[in-house]
């Protein structure tokens, strides 16, 4: 989150800055899934397109991680509902097990 950080500083450092502001727009799209004008990148400085690009990478790489944060929330949930539906079931021994039981009682 290196990028992400130096943006950050960036941006309130110099808020009237171009740059800082084109970042900032930048952050917003990425954040609301919303289009960017990807030649407005272009007219940042080198140092300012490199955080750019950076911004852009640690942003889908923190995306795919809270992606797996979000399948992992759902499977829990998931595996909740189900240990919850199954818990009144379990109480009761299954027939087949009570008809073993009975066998092995004889």
């Amino acid at each position: 989150m290196r990028a992400i950080k130096e943006a950050r500083k960036f941006i309130e450092r110099k808020p009237a800055n171009a740059d800082a502001q084109t970042l900032s727009r930048l952050v917003l799209a990425l954040e609301s899934e919303a289009d960017f004008p990807i030649t407005d990148l272009y007219l940042l400085d080198l140092d300012q397109f490199k955080l750019a690009l950076e911004i852009l990478d640690e942003w889908r790489l923190d995306r795919h991680y809270a992606s797996k944060s979000r399948l992992f929330d759902v499977s829990s949930q998931l595996a909740a509902l189900k240990s919850n539906a199954s818990a009144p079931a379990s109480a009761a021994p299954a027939p087949a097990v009570e008809e073993k039981a009975a066998k092995q009682a004889n």
